[in-house]
């Protein structure tokens, strides 16, 4: 039978009965039908009344008699086991609880801004932070714990938590996450406990003996993350002899002598000015108790033949067995002052707060033997420590957030995935939230307005608001991808309106307005009735409001006339605007020049402008025209503009141009406006053909 590994508490603590059980049933299923009887006989019952039954018992009986013997060599065969683990006969070894990993599912969250914003293709080790705590309800395993503020190695630890510090290895790909080399760093985190413990440093800061490892793969499209821990600990070759078996506080000590253990303790904690300690040294004065840090040891046990008293901050809950962090504390104490040390005795502090009552009585207390534990003075120990899965066996977890995670911010962060990948290889300077906190208005809810509001939405802006004044007809729904047929039955729903509620319903994230409205024009003139003038200045004053408080104006309007009262207003408000207008085979997309501010001299010109005309022909009619110079959409007019519908028959009314053309005019359209936005001088850069931004 193989050896149970040592340090780890395993079938061979568990009551003899069970461990027969386990045995018969190990027996039934390596040897097929004739262990299927022998369970039968253990679970037959009742009195034997025919001979046939008779007959068949006694049958029985014989295959019981083998099953016996098989389980009594068994039994003998694990007694060796035993007997050749152990150091001395009737000297039980020491067995530890291991951790179990905790992770608040808002470290996952920041670990997902980190990787995104932060780190990118970066593999190297980043420093978190975790913590445990020695006062969690019985039933509970001991935990580390890792929150949102793992990140921040800074952040300040919860009340009566013991820090660890860890290493994260957040790997970009799932293929090597698997293909790690776990050993390797095992024995690398080793290797580092191992060069505290000889030094002294961990003398000084007994965190460096309670560091873990935290190797990580986000599959960040499925919201799925795997890991795998690490708890570093260092192993004696032989293991630890237990002298005297652990009991709880309360046995050994009286109420009044545990409230002068505990006052002790919370004295060492506010001398530190820290409300748990790792480990500290105990010692037992007439009816007082002393206690001091570890680094204190030679002056604070001067007497050769004192007792020694060792505490440690314990999170286990197990009766039997103390806590992981106990392991390296050991080995320190080992390496240190082994050799002149025949035994110590050890209190696991566990310090439980329920419903109101402080209680530290089920701490436990115990005693090893220090003499035979030889460890080399050079060689690192072997150590162990990474974390079983749920199944029990070595091998990594998985957590799935997509379906615990709110779906509105889960389809946000979805959106903003593709946008920031972006950033980790290909435009590393890309500014993102220049373009996702541009306000945009959109003057025209059709085919250019349909496409332009995607595309924006592609790009992660969150603020799109849509004017118009027409109502969905039947031929429009094949053509701007926002409609469908039910929005032309009864009349049509108002365009403005449908368009930014099916924003919405696309993703909930964006915050889309519509107003139906019309938009004043040259060569349409306004019936002079009171409603309709008051209707009118109402338009240009809403108009006027939403230029106003948006950061672009997008002009895509069926007609050539309705985008010049909102290029006039944008001009005078230095708003940036985009016009998009499509042919049948052809479409404009431009932006259009800003006059310069009104604190620039007559005579100044921005900083990437050229100062005289005759500088901009002598290179080309076309190449570096400043900002302030270039035109607009009707600058090149004679006349002002007029009714371009008058007088038109049906296919010179309406926009008449091959269907895929509003796309591209529209991706385009919004492509600029980002170019644009990633320029340094932002909407007053020049036009040039040789300098391009993203």
């Amino acid at each position: 039978m193989r050896a149970a590994p040592v340090g780890r508490v395993t079938q061979a603590q568990l009551p003899r009965p069970l461990i027969l059980a386990g045995v018969y049933t190990s027996l039934g299923r390596a040897e097929g039908d004739a262990g299927s009887k022998r369970r039968q006989l253990f679970l037959s019952c009742g009195d034997v009344t025919t001979q046939k039954q008779k007959k068949r018992n006694m049958e029985k009986q014989k295959d019981l008699s083998d099953s016996v013997a098989y389980a009594h060599e068994l039994s003998k065969i694990m007694a060796a086991t035993e007997k050749h683990n152990s150091v001395e006969p009737g000297i039980s070894k020491l067995q530890f609880v291991p951790f179990t990993s905790a992770l608040d599912a808002r470290f996952w969250h920041e670990l997902t801004q980190k990787k995104l914003n932060e780190y990118r293709l970066d593999e190297s080790p980043k420093v978190i932070k975790g913590y445990y705590y020695n006062g969690d309800p019985v039933g509970l395993p001991a935990r580390l714990t890792l929150e949102f503020s793992a990140f921040d190695v800074n952040a300040v630890t919860p009340a009566r938590c013991c820090p660890a510090i860890g290493t994260l290895y957040n790997t970009n790909t799932f293929e090597s996450f698997k293909s790690c080399d776990k050993k390797l760093l095992l024995e690398k985190a080793a290797n580092e406990i191992w060069e505290a413990i000889k030094s002294g440093t961990a003398l000084e800061n007994p965190m460096l003996l309670n560091k873990f490892m935290l190797l990580t793969f986000a599959d960040l499209k499925k919201y799925h993350f795997y890991y795998w821990f690490c708890y570093p600990a260092l192993c004696f070759p032989d293991g630890i002899p237990v002298v005297q078996q652990p009991v709880p506080l309360g046995e050994r000590f009286s109420p009044s002598q545990i409230q002068v253990l505990q006052k002790a303790y919370d004295k060492l904690c506010q001398k530190e000015g820290v409300t748990a300690l790792p480990c500290f040294l105990i010692k037992y004065h007439n009816n007082s108790v002393l206690m001091s840090l570890l680094k204190n040891w030679n002056e604070f046990f001067q007497d050769p033949g004192e007792k020694v008293t060792i505490g440690i901050y314990d999170p286990g809950n197990f009766v039997q067995y103390p806590g992981w962090p106990l392991r390296n504390i050991l080995v320190l104490v080992a390496q240190r002052w082994g050799s002149h040390l025949h035994s110590i005795e050890v209190l696991c502090f566990r310090d439980r707060t329920m419903q109101g009552v402080r209680d530290v009585t089920h701490s436990i207390l115990f005693e090893i033997k220090l003499s035979q534990l030889a460890l080399s003075p050079v060689d690192c120990p072997k150590a162990v420590g990474w974390e079983k899965n749920q199944k029990g066996g070595m091998g990594p977890r998985m957590v799935n957030l997509s379906e615990c995670m709110d779906p509105k911010r889960l389809a946000e962060s979805s959106v903003d995935l593709n946008l920031k990948l972006m950033c980790w290889r290909l435009v590393p300077t890309l500014d993102l939230e220049k373009v996702v906190s541009a306000k945009c208005l959109l003057l025209g809810a059709g085919t250019l307005g349909c496409s332009v509001a995607r595309t924006l939405m592609g790009w992660g802006v969150r603020k799109i608001t849509f004017v118009d004044n027409a109502n969905i007809s039947y031929s429009n729904p094949v053509r701007q991808p926002l409609y469908e047929f039910e929005d032309c039955l009864s009349g049509g729903k108002p365009k403005a309106l449908a368009a930014a509620d099916r924003l919405q319903k696309i993703f909930p994230g964006v915050n889309a307005k519509g107003f139906n409205m019309s938009i004043p024009m040259p060569g349409h003139p306004v019936n002079f009735s009171k409603v309709t003038m008051e209707q009118a200045q109402k338009d240009v004053a809403q108009l006027e409001q939403l230029i106003d408080a948006h950061d672009i104006v997008f002009l895509l309007m069926d007609t050539r006339e309705s985008r010049w009262l909102p290029a006039v207003i944008a001009a005078s408000k230095r708003k940036l605007v985009i016009n998009a207008a499509l042919g049948f085979d052809t479409f404009v997309v431009m932006r259009h020049g800003l006059k310069k501010p009104k604190q620039q001299e007559p005579g100044d010109s921005c900083s990437s402008s050229i100062t005289s005309s005759a500088d901009l022909l002598g290179s080309s009619l076309f190449s570096n025209i400043p900002g302030y110079k270039l035109g607009c959409y009707f600058c090149n007019d004679v006349v002002a503009p007029g009714d371009s519908t008058r007088d038109r028959t049906l296919d010179q009314q309406c926009t008449v141009s091959r269907p895929g053309l509003a796309m591209i005019a529209g991706a385009l359209a919004v492509e600029l406006m980002v170019s644009v936005l990633q320029h340094p001088e932002g909407a007053d850069t020049m036009w040039t053909n040789v300098s391009v931004y993203l």
